[in-house]
């Protein structure tokens, strides 16, 4: 792991390359998984106070849920996540017939509410988990991405690269910034290393 402005970077996230691939994986990430998405402090509090705004655009299911169990909630391990339908998708996902979307993102895009989504939902498929003092940020590889990481290795776009965005929503420029020179530095590194070897 690389050390960069009090963070720890995986070199997954620097080595690996990643593309999202909506057209096959049809937005399943808001579907699957065992808990909903990972939420701060902050925005619990963002979820209360737009949830009314955001409402009408919820499927039938996703408003009784939230009715049921609340805008979020704390899982079995002790975090604040998305509450979900059935143990099932996201409270907040809807589907247009083709692709399941974010109805926050959505309300965000036609300018109805000032949040645009849960950053770890913007930051995936890198993971945050706190280690000490330190944000560790871990590239998660599951088998429903597999065509993204193709993807991304046809195109040639590490993780950090396709995740420049929300990189710097969570973190700023100036740490994006850094990370791009850390991995500059290190793949010059490792193409010195394997020329030196094959002397």
């Amino acid at each position: 792991m690389f050390e960069i402005d009090g963070k720890l970077v995986s070199l997954d996230v620097i080595e690996q390359n990643f593309f999202c691939n909506l057209t096959v994986c049809k937005g399943h990430c808001c579907v699957q998984g065992s808990s909903g998405a990972p939420l701060t402090d902050e925005e619990t509090q963002i979820l209360d106070r737009i949830f009314e705004t955001i409402r009408p655009r919820l499927t039938p299911e996703g408003v009784a849920a939230v009715e049921a169990q609340g805008k979020w909630i704390v899982d079995r391990d002790g975090d604040k996540v998305t509450t979900l339908v059935d143990s099932g998708p996201c409270a907040y996902a809807v589907n247009d017939g083709i692709i399941v979307k974010c109805a926050i993102e959505m309300a965000w895009r036609d300018g109805e509410v000032d949040f645009q989504k849960p950053i770890s939902c913007h930051l995936y498929p890198i993971r945050i988990k706190r280690c000490g003092d330190f944000d560790a940020l871990n590239y998660e590889q599951i088998p429903l991405c597999f065509e993204a990481t193709e993807k991304g290795e046809r195109l040639g776009v590490p993780v950090y690269r396709f995740l420049k965005e929300p990189l710097i929503r969570k973190y700023g420029e100036a740490f994006y910034d850094e990370l791009c020179l850390v991995a500059s530095e290190w793949k010059k590194q490792k193409g010195n290393q394997a020329l030196g070897n094959r002397h």
